[in-house]
């Protein structure tokens, strides 16, 4: 879907996202060449169930008994699903460009986040992150440069590896005097606080979509609740949400991330126990959905009121597929008690919001500038991230 007309100095780069909800790709081909980053066109691109089903098998520790023999070993699969995702990331880039009618020789770069299949930085000595989407492949088929294996070198110099976005947040969105915080709703949620002339603060809340779309996908056969009706039509069961509320990793400070290994269905099933399985499945939907907006709301309370006792109420703009969750938008609302608004009313829709982080990473790598903010990682210092796959 082609947003902006290309100026004749464009300093194109494209971002690819695929991001915890395993939903599919998105292709945001980008123009840098003014103050703020342009959209100039975007390309949604399923990964095709089984993909998808491989990924999520990866990403929660699964094999695939029932693929054929050799896919019954874990790096086996995960070598396949390497090579496949890396495929359709480049099948995806190759379209977008001819739908766009731009040519390759005008791409600088494509920063290609990959697959999270595993995300461990707190594991100390053994600290590690692990996306598929092998970069080879990509370069070799499209004939464009690509940056990828952005978390690792953060993770190297002490930080978490994530979350990346609020950086780039701060260059895509510029927050005026009074600034601003992102919030990001795709599998997981991360927040970002942007102020001007201050180092971005940012870190991981906790669940956005990930426990609800397992929960709806396992109860509804369908991948997510559509604006959330389902949750809607269901009561927040109190002394459940207490007890997923009760998961430390709300109360740990930042630098903090975290992902689907986490919080999963065996997780929900460990907290919730043998009550779970009693309770309607939509009172359970509507208590994942406000889970998010609790842990949400309570991550950002201390940031909030030091802020508005100084500079007024920060605006908040929303991004990520969560953003079209109008259940969810309207209890945000409700619980923040503030406005929100759509990434889209500052001209980038909330699904391509993150290729947009990842065009301005490779960007960044590219003219020799650091991506990570250790005000957000906790890193050792600004570090460039990724590595170059040339044409």
């Amino acid at each position: 879907m082609s947003t902006d007309s290309r100026p004749s100095s464009a300093d194109l780069y494209i971002g690819v996202m695929t991001g915890t909800s395993i939903d599919g790709l998105d292709l945001c081909l980008c123009d840098f060449s003014q103050a703020s980053p342009r959209l100039v066109a975007h390309r949604h691109q399923a990964l095709g169930e089984d993909l998808a089903a491989s990924l999520r098998r990866l990403a929660r520790g699964e094999t695939g008994t029932e693929l054929p023999p050799p896919l019954h070993d874990q790096i086996d699969c995960l070598g396949v699903a390497d090579r496949r995702l890396a495929e359709t990331v480049a099948s995806g880039i190759n379209a977008l460009l001819d739908d766009a009618g731009i040519s390759r020789n005008d791409v600088k770069a494509v920063g290609s986040h990959g697959q999270s299949v595993r995300h461990r930085p707190d594991w100390g000595d053994a600290a590690f992150t692990l996306q598929l989407g092998d970069p080879s492949i990509i370069a070799e088929r499209t004939g464009v440069t690509v940056v990828a294996d952005f978390r690792r070198r953060d993770l190297a110099a002490g930080g978490q590896g994530a979350p990346l976005a609020p950086p780039a947040h701060a260059a895509i969105f510029p927050p005026d005097e009074g600034g601003r915080i992102v919030i990001n709703l795709g599998g997981i949620a991360n927040v970002s606080v942007l102020r001007p002339g201050v180092s971005p603060l940012g870190f991981d809340t906790g669940p956005a979509n990930t426990l609800m779309d397992a929960w709806h996908a396992r109860h509804r056969h369908g991948p997510f609740d559509r604006d959330g009706v389902w949750a809607a039509s269901g009561e927040v069961e109190a002394e459940l949400l207490d007890a997923l509320l009760d998961e430390p990793f709300f109360a740990q400070p930042t630098p903090k991330s975290t992902g689907p290994e986490r919080f999963n269905l065996q997780w929900l099933e460990a907290r919730g126990g043998a009550r779970l399985a009693e309770l309607p499945p939509a009172n359970v939907q509507a208590t994942l959905l406000e889970l998010t907006v609790e842990s949400i709301a309570t991550a950002l309370s201390p940031w909030r009121q030091a802020h508005g006792e100084m500079h007024g109420e920060m605006p908040i703009t929303l991004c990520g597929g969560g953003a079209y969750n109008r259940r969810l938008v309207a209890r945000l609302q409700q619980r923040l008690g503030a406005t929100v608004t759509s990434s889209a009313a500052l001209g980038i829709p909330p699904e391509c919001v993150e290729g947009v982080v990842f065009a301005w990473l490779a960007r960044q790598l590219l003219t020799g500038l650091p991506g990570n903010a250790p005000s957000v990682t906790g890193a050792a210092g600004p570090r460039l991230l990724g590595g170059i796959y040339p044409a």
